[in-house]
């Protein structure tokens, strides 16, 4: 796979889990008075702009990315399930939030850093735009720790 494919498919696969992710976070505390719902709603927007993006680019250039397994979408769904019934706090959703943030802005720092010469600009600014919003987002969740 070469690096514009591999950051891209890097792109697309964390947008998708954001928003999977995000969704079923707000599915489960429709129901609930939690104060964070708004910050979770703009980062699912966020998310939702990344991945359609992604998916545009993907589309435009005729690549495939292979899809997580429908193995992987329900250990997570049900981790988010399990940890919500356990605790759904404003405080705890926003830990959640974060280290899903955190995972996805890591990991795009590192891509920035082994392939900012190797790959096709626009790929790379979508890369660090993605990069900066998660770490916008993970500074606006800090207040509801």
């Amino acid at each position: 796979m070469n690096e514009n494919n591999e950051v891209l498919e890097f792109i697309y696969k964390d947008a998708n889990m954001g928003v999977e992710s995000i969704t079923t976070l707000l599915n489960t505390i429709k129901e609930k008075d939690n104060k964070i719902k708004k910050v979770a709603e703009d980062v699912l927007k966020d998310y939702e702009k990344y991945l359609k993006e992604s998916k545009k680019i993907i589309h435009k250039n005729k690549l495939e990315v292979k899809e997580e397994s429908m193995m992987a979408k329900a250990s997570s769904w049900m981790g988010i399930k399990m940890e919500l019934m356990k605790d759904n706090s404003d405080a705890r959703i926003a830990d959640m939030l974060i280290k899903g943030l955190t995972m996805g802005s890591i990991e795009a720092t590192k891509k920035i850093d082994d392939y900012k010469d190797k790959i096709d600009k626009d790929i790379l600014k979508l890369l660090k735009e993605l990069q900066n919003f998660q770490e916008d987002a993970i500074n606006k969740l800090k207040k509801y720790l």
